[in-house]
Order: structure tokens, then C-alpha cells, then sequence
């Protein structure tokens, strides 16, 4: 199964949009599901319910650094390559919903306890959110394959 699916899967399922995407491309990078889970649990939520960047955009921007990160900082090449992926990302992710952050793509401010409620009052993170893990994978898909 593809990992855009499984990334569907594991949000039904009650992951984060972080957990979702870094947990479906795990495999392919060796990582193991637990530890992918792990990793990206503080970013759900736009970081920890902070409302800032889109948890599904961080889960892709870690699936990006698995692929293209550099380990050697002498690798100015990888280093390159990833910060241009990530641009890239960026920009279509962008070009698509208007911004990154999770408070202006739920249009409310999830970091107050108020915003908070409201946004599960009105199921935000069930009716958009898994629109966004979606087009994360589509994206990465497409970023990661070259």
C-alpha cells in the first residue's frame, strides 16, 4: 500500500497530521513505526497545539530530511538539496491553501483554550485536516521520488 494511504489511515485511526505522514514514510527510510510516532508527536497541531506550522507540513518536512538531509556538515550538497525540497514544498503547499500555519489554515487559534474548543466544537481537525495530510503526501510523493 502507498504511503499516502496509510498516512490517511493512521489519522483516521487518531494520530496527529505530524505522526500520519512521518509514520506512513517510515518504511521506506528503515525507521520504525514506534519511533517515527515518536519523533513527530510534538508536532502535531501545528507544534504542540502552538497553531503554527501545520503538523502535516512538519511530518513532511522530517519524511524530506530522512531523504535528503545531510549527516556530514561538509555535505553542502544535501544540505542544499533538502532546504530546496522543503522550499519547494512550501510553495506548493502554499500556492494551494494560502499558508503553512495551522490557526490560518483552520481560521481559528488553536492555542487558546477557547479556539481550542471551538475547533473541535465545529470537528476543524476532522473536516480539513485530512485534506491537508493528503496533499502533504501527494506533495511528497512527487518531491521525494527524484
Amino acid at each position: 500500500m502507498e504511503p499516502k494511504l496509510h498516512a490517511q489511515q493512521y489519522f483516521e485511526a487518531g494520530y496527529s497530521c505530524s505522526q500520519s505522514i512521518l509514520m506512513a514514510y517510515a518504511p521506506l527510510f528503515n525507521l520504525d513505526r514506534d519511533t517515527a510516532a515518536r519523533l513527530a508527536a510534538p508536532y502535531g497541531a501545528g507544534v504542540a497545539r502552538r497553531g503554527e506550522t501545520c503538523g502535516a507540513v512538519n511530518g513532511a518536512f522530517m519524511v524530506i530530511g530522512l531523504r535528503y538531509g545531510h549527516i556530514s556538515p561538509e555535505d553542502l550538497n544535501s544540505k542544499e538539496r533538502a532546504y530546496q525540497a522543503v522550499q519547494d514544498f512550501i510553495s506548493h503547499f502554499q500556492d494551494r491553501y494560502g499558508s503553512i500555519g495551522c490557526s490560518q489554515l483552520l481560521e481559528i487559534d488553536i492555542s487558546s483554550p477557547e479556539g481550542l474548543q471551538s475547533a473541535n466544537e465545529n470537528q476543524l481537525f476532522a473536516t480539513r485536516c485530512p485534506g491537508y495530510v493528503t496533499h502533504a503526501a501527494d506533495l511528497l510523493d512527487q518531491l521525494i521520488s527524484g
